[in-house]
């Protein structure tokens, strides 16, 4: 299940002393030299202050065996595990499936799904079990909504029949607004918090003249909106009030935030894809802004600089960390089961471009360590979970469900 209640180099002395009492509670040792050894893609920029980017390397002294569940998925894009401990997934091309436990192969895909826009990067993309899933068998998923206009993030909720096999009672509850005929940069992640509310993450739609959008509060694009359940607008979101703002929004400046967990603390982390060179991790705030397009490490795809960007600027949040080059994040989870105890409260981001799973360690909100597992199996990881049994969840973009679990 996910657990919804959700990361930086420390080079002076008196931070590696602490990441060590940090690290002694999350597996494996904390190494003085970094991780990455690339040469970064934005040659001159500099973090704004130490640790930001280039944690120190850590070698997990966690025993863990790799089932393969199940092959053959198409595309998988998030999975969720159910109570019984069965997994839920979804397929970008518009399926809904469950894949028992115990492995086996998935079920027939679930009836009931609204159509979805599946080219490029759209589709069926997330999916959260309601917190009260085990009296209301609510799902909630979000998905690539085709529109007269051309296309957009919604996201919809429906009641899991007894027999597994239908979403009934169907209806969309959000639709980011505009829509925008392209298919590139649509989010999209849900998290539930503490507050019960639903926390939705949404992409600026990528082309040149859409990236002002995350920083124009009449639009949802490159925001992180927060909304009830059934839809409607909390009363003490940050912009309620505002004049021209949409109700819905809870921070901006988001370019396409494909990770998102909260921690035990019951705070929201973002896993955000920058361009080349400009991966983030985000404590994201209520009212605040997130800087793209304006401000962002790294670079355009082509090697040019962003055009009028800097990596700082007063009024904007700086990335509590950054990848340079990038590792392409999609997925996360803070791990806080009794498998593998000494991971609890790492975080868990899978690397799509690097083709592995990240593991991030934490002292408050700064990572002191990153360490990189299952690089040796060269699949594409998209999503990351926790099981009720403290086991991890991976679906990788090749169409594999992988179970983490304690070596026995």
């Amino acid at each position: 299940m996910r657990i919804r209640p959700v990361l930086l180099l420390a080079i002076a002395l008196p931070a590696l002393v602490t990441s060590c009492g940090a690290e002694a509670q999350s597996g494996g040792r904390a190494a003085g030299a970094p991780l990455e050894t690339r040469a970064p893609n934005a040659e001159g920029q500099k973090p704004a202050f130490p640790g930001q980017t280039r944690a120190p390397a850590l070698k997990s002294d966690v025993a863990f065996d790799v089932t393969v569940v199940a092959r053959g998925l198409d595309r998988p894009w998030a999975v969720e595990a159910l109570p019984e401990g069965d997994l839920i997934i979804t397929e970008k091309g518009g399926q809904i499936r469950i894949v028992p436990a115990r492995g086996g192969g998935p079920a027939a895909p679930i009836a009931g799904v609204p159509p979805v826009d599946a080219r490029g990067q759209g589709g069926l993309l997330d999916i959260a079990l309601s917190p009260s899933f085990a009296t209301d068998r609510t799902v909630f998923w979000s998905f690539t909504e085709p529109r007269d206009s051309g296309n957009g993030t919604s996201v919809a909720r429906g009641v899991l029949s007894s027999d597994r096999s239908r979403l009934e009672q169907v209806q969309v509850i959000f639709r980011a607004m505009p829509s925008y005929a392209n298919n590139m940069h649509f989010g999209s992640r849900l998290a539930f918090g503490t507050d019960g509310l639903l926390y939705v993450t949404l992409g600026e739609r990528s082309d040149r003249g859409m990236r002002p959008h995350s920083q124009r509060l009449d639009s949802h694009l490159g925001k992180i909106v927060r909304i009830r359940p059934d839809g409607s607008v909390p009363p003490d979101n940050p912009y309620i009030g505002k004049q021209g703002a949409l109700p819905e929004i809870f921070s901006i400046g988001h370019r396409n935030v494909q990770a998102a967990a909260m921690d035990a603390a019951g705070r929201l982390w973002v896993v955000e894809h920058g361009t080349r060179g400009g991966d983030e991790l985000n404590l994201v705030r209520r009212g605040l802004n997130y800087g793209w397009p304006e401000v962002a490490y790294g670079e355009e795809y082509s090697g040019a600089p962003i055009p009028d960007a800097t990596t700082q600027r007063e009024g904007t949040e700086q990335p509590v960390y950054y990848w340079d080059p990038v590792i392409a994040p999609s997925g996360a989870q803070f791990y806080s089961g009794d498998a593998f105890p000494s991971w609890r409260g790492s975080l868990f981001t899978g690397a799509l471009k690097d083709q592995r799973l990240v593991r991030l360690v934490l002292d408050g909100e700064r990572v002191v360590g990153e360490e990189h597992l299952l690089g040796d199996r060269n699949q594409r990881v998209r999503d990351v979970r926790q099981g009720p049994n403290g086991a991890l969840y991976v679906v990788t973009d090749q169409g594999e469900l992988w179970r983490l679990s304690p070596r026995r």
